[in-house]
């Protein structure tokens, strides 16, 4: 099994020992995405529409360095530390998808990564 390491600079580096993604075969495993800004490294600044914004961004970002598009986005997983925000990040996730949309889970948990309030993560299969 060959494994490529999908790398770029216009998402946030990882902050551990883990890859942005990885694609084996048609199939790429997107690492989590938090609201980091890729110039900085810092949390932008806001609600949290701004912060699933940010995260989506980054998530297009590993996407496109992989070859494809958040249409070939066949799951995802959502993270939030308020489950009342669920409504909200609805909405923000319908700017960036298109039906038919991917499966998806949505957990609240108790705390992510650098104190945000949204995380993402998903696999895709490129056509």
């Amino acid at each position: 099994m060959s494994r490529d390491i999908v790398h770029t600079d216009r998402a946030p580096a990882a902050i551990g020992p883990y890859s942005q993604a990885v694609r084996v075969g048609d199939t790429v495993y997107l690492s989590g995405q938090i609201p980091l800004d890729p110039n900085t490294g810092l949390v932008v600044e806001g609600d949290i529409e701004a912060q699933a914004r940010r995260a989506f961004e980054n998530l297009r970002a590993v996407c496109e360095a992989a070859g494809g598009s958040l249409d070939q986005i066949v799951r995802a997983g959502l993270f939030l530390t308020n489950l009342a925000d669920f409504a909200k990040v609805n909405a923000v996730m319908a700017e960036y998808f298109n039906t038919p949309f991917p499966a998806r889970s949505t957990v609240q948990v108790s705390a992510l990564p650098r104190g945000v309030q949204f995380e993402v993560d998903a696999i895709m299969v490129l056509d």
